[in-house]
């Protein structure tokens, strides 16, 4: 099986471990600090604060923006579920804004509207959240004079743009924004085995991310509340989580992140590929805008409709792996119950209907690459034969 993505493991990143393996400290030990700062200097932000997972990224940015019970929170139907669930963990509300059809991310033309209605209503969002889907960076600068407009703050969803440039600062800069979230998932742009990082300009947050992390506790004297009584002594300051990336899981994060640059070019190189080649058979292939450049999370084209479920049975049939980003998530049984109903973000609906993710990973070899443009081909002229 040619799956849609798979992580990139070299010999160096096997030894890494293995270092930490050896070592005498396995978790909050050196190697944590050491990838916040390479992850920091990727992303040209000050300061970096790893975490479990990408979720528990989310989780920790909206509660250091002061979100909850009470806070409104408004992101896109477009992305996994876990970008909406953060703010319910905070207790907030969640709204969602309908997407642009040619990016696929967060639209400010929507967002305008619904924020004049919004206040009209006397019912501003606290945090708007766009997702960078597919690895390519949302119209930030358009969303972030909007959220700026009606006194929102912005935390950018980067899961999938590690690596991505938004003009000309790299995505992770927050030049738009307080905090950007990444995933250091397997099948994302580097991967940590599982984990999250939040890159921030904010000396106040990320002090605010790092004490959340570790149950809201503190080892710092100068940071103390009562008088220390030794070296032995803690405060708890916060309710906080268990939410630390051990020092096994950071040495995979900093073995990867020093190829970067090669595993973005890669995956760029393939996805031109599929441009050139899929170019004639009718399907809608994504489109980076100008002044954009992608991380190619993964590559998305635009199946008819009435066909997309055949195909995808006979392409995993072939031993191609596709699957289908993203389900919007208002359509979920859980949030239809929370009031939303199909309908309301056609936008992001008619990208679900034909939404088909082809293989995308540095591994993937040009012969694998191919077998996949040729299986396509056939399937677009079987289908052009039925019509």
């Amino acid at each position: 099986m040619i799956p849609y993505g798979r992580q990139d493991i070299a010999e160096a990143d096997i030894a890494a471990v293995v270092a930490v393996l050896r070592s005498d400290v396995l978790t909050q030990g050196p190697v944590g600090p050491r990838f916040e700062a390479a992850a920091a200097a990727a992303t040209g932000a000050a300061h970096g604060v790893a975490v479990s997972s990408g979720t528990a990224a989310l989780h920790l940015a909206y509660l250091a923006a002061g979100i909850g019970p009470g806070s409104r929170v408004w992101t896109v139907p477009n992305s996994f579920v876990a970008t909406a669930n953060a703010a319910l963990y905070c207790g907030a509300t969640v709204d969602f804004v309908d997407i642009d059809p040619v990016t696929r991310t967060m639209a400010p033309a929507a967002l305008a509207l619904k924020l004049e209605q919004a206040e009209r209503d006397g019912c501003l969002p606290d945090l708007i959240v766009p997702v960078h889907f597919a690895g390519l960076p949302a119209a930030m600068a358009e969303i972030a004079a909007l959220a700026a407009r009606y006194g929102a703050t912005v935390v950018e969803d980067a899961c999938h743009a590690l690596g991505a440039h938004d003009g000309a600062a790299p995505v992770g800069a927050c030049s738009y924004s307080a905090m950007t979230v990444f995933s250091l998932h397997p099948v994302k742009i580097i991967t940590a085995g599982e984990g999250g990082l939040v890159a921030t300009n904010d000396a106040r947050l990320a002090a605010r991310l790092r004490l959340l992390r570790s149950h809201g506790i503190t080892r710092d004297p100068a940071e103390m509340t009562l008088p220390c009584d030794g070296p032995w002594f803690y405060e708890q300051q916060a309710l906080g989580f268990n939410y630390r990336l051990t020092d096994i899981q950071a040495a995979l994060g900093l073995s990867q992140i020093g190829r970067l640059g090669a595993f973005v070019a890669r995956r760029t190189a393939l996805a031109a590929r599929y441009d050139r080649a899929l170019a004639g058979l009718g399907l809608g292939l994504p489109r980076v805008p100008a002044g954009l450049a992608s991380a190619w999370h993964l590559y998305v084209v635009d199946w008819p409709p009435a066909s997309r479920a055949e195909a995808l049975v006979a392409l995993r049939q072939a031993g191609i792996g596709v699957n289908v980003h993203y389900i919007p998530i208002h359509l979920q049984p859980f949030w239809r119950a929370r009031g939303f109903a199909p309908g309301q973000f056609p936008v992001a609906e008619r990208h679900y209907a034909g939404a088909l993710s082809l293989p995308l990973y540095p591994r993937l070899s040009d012969d694998e690459q191919g077998f996949v443009i040729a299986q396509l081909g056939a399937l677009c002229q079987a289908v052009k034969a039925a019509e």
